[in-house]
């Protein structure tokens, strides 16, 4: 006997999975914190910027080449201060330099 699965929908397999959507709810908040802080963030870097995870009050940034991690942990402090503007409980942000691929 052969079992057929119906094809399901990201959000139908999120539904039914507490996993998946909580790992869904962390990927969308850390999207909507990238988003809060871009403007800050030099034009010719976004590009190099990812959103990490965060956990607790710190959150993490994922950057491509140390250059750009450097110029991003200059910036953090005015990172915190719009993510806690804009209603994270941020106290920290770690930045994680990514290799090249």
């Amino acid at each position: 006997m052969h079992r057929r699965f119906k094809p399901q929908t990201l959000l139908e397999a999120t539904d039914g999975s507490p996993t998946l959507a909580a790992l869904l709810a962390r990927a969308r908040d850390a999207s909507e914190r990238l988003k809060a802080v871009e403007t800050l963030i030099p034009a010719d870097m976004r590009a190099a910027v990812k959103a990490g995870p965060a956990e607790e009050d710190v959150w993490c940034l994922l950057v491509q080449g140390s250059a750009a991690a450097a110029k991003l942990r200059q910036l953090t402090p005015a990172l915190v201060t719009r993510l806690n503007a804009k209603g994270w409980n941020v106290s920290s942000i770690r930045i994680k330099v990514q290799a090249r691929h």
